[in-house]
């Protein structure tokens, strides 16, 4: 590990699952009793808003209940002690990574504790319900959305994100399945930038072969390991 000074990290549900937040993919995930159709589509929302803003509003609520684990604590503490660029992109919509203390982070697929304003294109920090049609703090209008990348939309800075494999030496997947995309083409991209790749899971994804190297086991056992032994050099 004695070559590696710039690293980008990807975590998805599995990191967030030991906190007790559902994974969606799971038996007994998140969409278990909705079909992604009807809750998480831009249709969906036009179709159902009322539907689609309480089965948010649920959630915004329920994230606020959770605590950080120590995978995302060990994070937090590598993006406190690296001195090389880091990089975590992060496929969640909780805010467990920032609550551990990580300051390196981004949302790729949005986040829960926003809100998006379809009048005037703001976001707002939000902690409240969206069923009710509140103002736009920014400018009155009642057009908030959640600030949710929906299937069929396009993640958010993808540009950082690919800026950053290009300078990185280490791309490492925590906590992924490998069947959301664009994220879970991020490490053939890796590979044929020449990095160094790791995953970090319960079971192989899907792109498991593209790995390097793969360690498998509880995010929270295996996590704080990997980033003892990096810290170590």
């Amino acid at each position: 590990m004695s070559n590696i000074r710039n690293i980008v990290i990807l975590t998805g549900a599995g990191i967030s699952a030991e906190s007790g937040i559902d994974t969606f993919r799971g038996a007994g995930g998140l969409w278990e009793n909705h079909r992604v159709e009807d809750v998480a589509t831009p249709e969906a929302f036009a179709r159902d808003p009322e539907l689609v803003l309480r089965f948010y509003d649920m959630r915004r609520e329920a994230i606020q209940q959770k605590r950080p684990n120590a995978a995302h604590e060990a994070l937090a503490r590598l993006d406190r002690e690296w001195g090389g660029d880091l990089l975590i992109v992060t496929q969640n919509v909780d805010d467990l990574h920032e609550r551990a203390g990580a300051r390196r982070v981004l949302h790729m697929h949005g986040e829960h504790l926003n809100a998006w304003c379809l009048a005037c294109d703001s976001r707002s920090p939000w902690r409240g319900p969206l069923v009710d049609r509140p103002e736009c703090p920014a400018c009155g209008e009642r057009a908030l959305r959640p600030d949710i990348v929906w299937f069929g939309e396009m993640p958010y800075r993808m540009d950082e994100i690919y800026d950053a494999l290009r300078e990185a030496d280490l791309f490492v997947s925590i906590g992924t399945s490998g069947a959301v995309y664009p994220a879970a083409g991020f490490v053939r991209d890796a590979r044929e930038l020449g990095l160094r790749t790791l995953e970090l899971n319960l079971e192989p994804s899907q792109g498991s072969a593209w790995f390097h190297e793969s360690r498998l086991g509880a995010a929270t056992e295996i996590v704080p390991h990997w980033v003892d032994e990096i810290l170590s050099g």
